[in-house]
């Protein structure tokens, strides 16, 4: 089983259950609940098949076999989807290690093949992307909405800010402190490159 098709999904106010003692030491239902999901928590005891009634995924984990069927199983017969953990056979999804600056997130994901390894990738990919990651995205998302409308093709638009765009750049002047100036240059080089293509073009047709 690779995992082969990529997805964020959205589990915000959907109900999410978390299921075994260490699915709750990896902070699963604290990660879901940060996304917006409401979380029931049970220990493997506990836990019953009525529990993921009306529920959108669950995440397990269990030292017993038998339980980790069970719980597939139940979420199966309601279509519910499910990822016991260490039990790939018993995934209907993989978690992928996460790196996360604001609205910047990093996924890796191994197909369930070697969590370790996913890991320590995501450790590699927390010493790049440092905090001023987050700043520099809301600078890009700032600059998008202000010039949006301004650039109404998108085939344009994606040129112009392919062409504009210069990653070091940018988080160099976040990561000083001159938000602002990285902001400006953005915008100028996305919106004058097309004022300069108007001005050729009326040049031409006069």
């Amino acid at each position: 089983m690779s995992f082969g098709y990529p997805v964020s999904l959205e589990v915000g106010g959907r109900k999410a259950v978390v299921v075994g003692a260490e699915a709750i030491r990896q902070g699963k239902a604290e990660t879901l609940a940060a996304a917006g999901a409401d979380v029931v928590v049970r220990s493997e005891a506990e836990w019953s098949p009525s529990d993921l009634d009306g529920a959108f995924l669950c995440v397990a984990s269990s030292a017993d076999a038998a339980t980790r069927e069970a719980i597939y199983r139940a979420g199966r017969e309601r279509g519910v989807l499910v990822n016991v953990m260490d039990d790939v056979a018993h995934c209907d999804f993989a978690a992928p290690a996460v790196v996360r600056r604001g609205e910047l997130t990093i996924a890796v994901s191994t197909g369930g093949r070697s969590p370790a390894l996913a890991r320590r990738l995501r450790e590699r990919l927390s010493d790049t992307f440092r905090p001023e990651w987050a700043e520099a995205l809301a600078v890009l998302g700032e600059v998008r909405d202000e010039t949006l409308s301004r650039l109404p093709d998108l085939a344009e638009r994606a040129e112009r800010w392919s062409a504009a765009l210069d990653v070091e750049e940018l988080t160099q002047l976040v990561r000083a402190g001159r938000r602002d100036e990285a902001k400006e240059r953005l915008r100028e080089r996305i919106l004058d490159a097309r004022e300069g293509d108007r001005e050729r073009a009326e040049a031409v047709s006069s």
